[in-house]
């Protein structure tokens, strides 16, 4: 294991090629302003579209483009706690996690595609959310899936893209161990 993180710190891997900083840094940017961009504008066009707590079935059975505020985090947790504390707790949350991801990555000489992607589209969803956070003290979601009375919580691109980063986080870690069980 101490091969591995030495060869990474070095710049080498024997598992897979990484992309160095500069251009990690370039598609990170791109992916982030991608990311967040796309989850801004789809929030704006629900937003403008339907009144809150509305919608409209899309997909009879299986989807409804909805307008719903969430004060809360994933599923509605921390929904009920007080306004001021929990906005303060969900951007505090989101800021720290900004902060670290942006370290991590500017600060890789290289950096392997599963995790960078991981990197980018965290960054973007949390970014996303969190602007929703600081202009409305709460996010704005508006896919529903549903299949007869089972209804999945409503959700977003920034959402959907958390969902996205924490897959290659896991894809990123099941690789690297892998990879170190094999040397």
């Amino acid at each position: 294991m101490n091969v591995l993180v030495a060869e990474q710190r070095a710049g080498k891997s024997n598992h897979g090629p990484g992309v160095e900083r500069r251009r990690a840094l370039v598609l990170f940017s791109v992916t982030v302003f991608l990311v967040t961009l796309t989850d801004q504008a789809t929030k704006i066009l629900v937003a403008a579209s339907l009144p809150n707590g509305s919608g409209r079935e899309l997909i009879p059975g299986v989807l409804n483009l909805v307008h719903a505020r969430n004060p809360g985090a994933a599923f509605g947790m921390m929904s009920g706690a007080a306004p001021g504390l929990r906005s303060l707790f969900f951007i505090g949350i989101s800021v720290m996690a900004l902060i670290v991801i942006l370290w991590l990555v500017s600060q890789s000489p290289r950096i392997r595609w599963p995790l960078l992607m991981a990197c980018s589209t965290f960054f973007g969803g949390t970014l996303g959310n969190l602007l929703d956070r600081i202009r409305f003290g709460e996010v704005v979601d508006f896919v529903d899936l549903h299949v007869g009375a089972w209804h999945w919580p409503a959700f977003n691109v920034a959402d959907s893209a958390l969902c996205v980063g924490t897959a290659c986080f896991i894809l990123h870690f099941l690789t690297e161990r892998k990879a170190a069980n094999t040397e």
